[in-house]
């Protein structure tokens, strides 16, 4: 019930935005606000690329405003912040897109992006229209980019010597460190590990007294956390591949002649390529950086992870929204 009366109260938002947005007091405004909000800090790969690529490309007809670190609205009210005309632009993820429409949780599921690459085949992809549609009419926000946030992976204390993982069975037993939502525990066991929950501030110890075998993340929090100096080897699962949407206001959107419009979702697409590149390049730097460090780095056979990952979430409810045949048509875009 209070999930429908938010809901309702945002649509009610999003109708009085769209009337603002086009009143002649808007019109006459010189250029448009963006105000963009999110959680992330000044010097993350995605907020640097939307403010040195998108913004730029857009001056001539907006006034792009970026706020970091959650300081104009709170973490994970960006969706409805936009909604209600409360801010114009926000990074958004696939999790919580699915707070609203429960089959965007396709998107955050364990093997079903594949590489950076993927996901942008994929967004493009007719498949994606009916979601970004629903969002459009459902929720007033435009989905202009998909952004490449980066893989996780599989961090162990054994040695390669005394654990090689190659498929899911290799990890029976391993205790794994995983975030406790539900959703993270059930990734966990589909990998085929003992899933173990644990507060991240707690994974450094956790790992250096044996408490866990092992955690996962990508390999920027390996290096930030300082998991390597209590770690041995990283299988490279890639068993999430993470992304967040650059979304926009629809109805700032709409009041933007056509060529303003194509500038805006040209520049968006801009912004998220130059992120993906230098978030990829960042990643293959850490790999020697790792390596260096003495941990033993290898790729496991990912065809049998993604396979018996997939299995899991098929068999049981947790694909109990995916729209049916989307799946496939995902896995059809793979390599």
């Amino acid at each position: 019930m209070i999930f429908s009366i938010t809901r309702r109260a945002i649509l009610t938002s999003v109708a009085a935005v769209a009337v603002l947005a086009s009143s002649p007091a808007a019109i006459a405004q010189d250029k448009v606000t963006l105000r963009m909000s999110a959680p992330a800090t000044d010097t993350d790969q995605r907020t640097i690329a939307l403010a040195e690529v998108f913004a730029p490309a857009v001056a001539e007809f907006a006034d792009y405003q970026p706020h970091y670190n959650a300081s104009l609205v709170a973490q994970g009210s960006e969706l409805e912040a936009i909604a209600s005309g409360d801010i114009e632009m926000s990074i958004t993820s696939a999790q919580e897109l699915a707070t609203f429409f429960p089959e965007f949780s396709i998107f955050a599921t364990g093997y079903v992006h594949q590489d950076a690459a993927h996901q942008v085949r994929v967004f493009n992809d007719p498949l994606m229209e009916p979601f970004k549609q629903k969002v459009e009419d459902e929720l007033g926000v435009k989905l202009l980019a998909v952004m490449y946030l980066g893989r996780r992976h599989v961090n162990l204390r054994q040695t390669k010597e005394e654990l090689t993982v190659m498929t899911p069975a290799d990890l029976a037993g391993v205790n794994l460190r995983m975030p406790g939502t539900d959703a993270w525990q059930f990734l966990g066991k589909a990998l085929g590990a003992n899933p173990t929950p644990m507060a991240f501030t707690e994974v450094y110890t956790g790992l250096a007294t044996g408490s866990v075998d092992g955690q996962d993340n990508p390999l920027p929090t390996v290096v930030d956390s300082k998991f390597y100096e209590v770690t041995n080897q990283i299988a490279l699962t890639s068993h999430l591949v993470d992304l967040n949407y650059v979304a926009f206001s629809k109805a700032v959107f709409d009041g933007l002649t056509e060529e303003q419009q194509a500038t805006v979702s040209e520049a968006a697409v801009a912004a998220a390529e130059s992120g993906r590149q230098a978030q990829l390049v960042k990643e293959e730097e850490l790999v020697s950086f790792l390596q260096e460090q003495g941990l033993e780095i290898y790729e496991p056979d990912l065809a049998a992870f993604r396979s018996h990952v997939q299995g899991e979430y098929l068999n049981t409810d947790a694909s109990a929204d995916w729209p049916e045949g989307v799946l496939e048509q995902i896995n059809a875009l793979g390599n």
